[in-house]
């Protein structure tokens, strides 16, 4: 336990340095992309240092709620409110159990998030939960390749890949998660994460509808 929160703190220490590279390189084109029919109440899990408030549209979101459970993380997003298009409230909360009523959101944001959680399913599931019906969840993961040299190399280094970076999974088939959540997946895309290590290439872009039956 000391050792996740010492690695915790570490890495929201260094975590915009990490990206830097690779945010030059196009990620922060990519997040832009991804986020780009995001509207209304919106609800940012996971959200990290805030490297997403710049990169969502300028026009139409009304309110952006972003959930982080890392105080280090936390910290850091505060200073990044001004970059956001609208009024950012940060809530310190698990993905895993998210302290919203259901059908709260238009519209839920995830971006690097589902290799971390202990049960990613269990977030999808509260994603599905909070929004609204015809809400979109909005995902950019690293995932699982669909090449099956890459998968079984990353398959071998997950254990290591997971303890020196403080519990991220490189292979994880997340698309398989949202798609048993009972969300409509509207559109799903693989490319590849820029500047960024072999096993955690694979870069899965999409967005998922809440239908009415939820």
């Amino acid at each position: 336990m000391y050792y996740r929160r010492h690695m915790n703190r570490f890495t929201a220490r260094i975590y915009d340095r990490m990206f830097r590279k690779s945010e030059e390189a196009g990620l922060t084109a990519i997040r832009r992309d991804a986020l780009a029919d995001a509207r209304g109440e919106v609800l940012e899990i996971g959200a990290g240092t805030g490297l997403n408030l710049r990169a969502y549209p300028r026009q139409g979101i009304t309110r952006i709620v972003a959930t982080e459970p890392n105080p280090a993380m936390s910290r850091q997003l505060e200073q990044k409110v001004g970059d956001a298009p609208a009024p950012v409230e940060i809530v310190s909360a698990s993905a895993e159990r998210l302290p919203f009523p259901d059908a709260t959101f238009d519209t839920v944001v995830g971006t690097l998030v589902l290799c971390e959680p202990k049960d990613p399913a269990r977030v999808v599931e509260e994603v599905a939960r909070v929004l609204k019906p015809g809400g979109r969840y909005l995902f950019l993961e690293h995932v699982r390749s669909d090449e099956p040299k890459l998968a079984r190399r990353q398959d071998r280094y997950a254990p290591l890949w997971r303890t020196v970076s403080g519990g991220c999974n490189c292979n994880r088939s997340t698309l398989a998660t949202i798609e048993a959540s009972g969300l409509d997946v509207e559109r799903a895309s693989m490319g590849r994460f820029p500047k960024s290590p072999t096993i955690t290439r694979p870069l899965l872009r999409g967005a998922a509808v809440r239908g009415d039956y939820l």
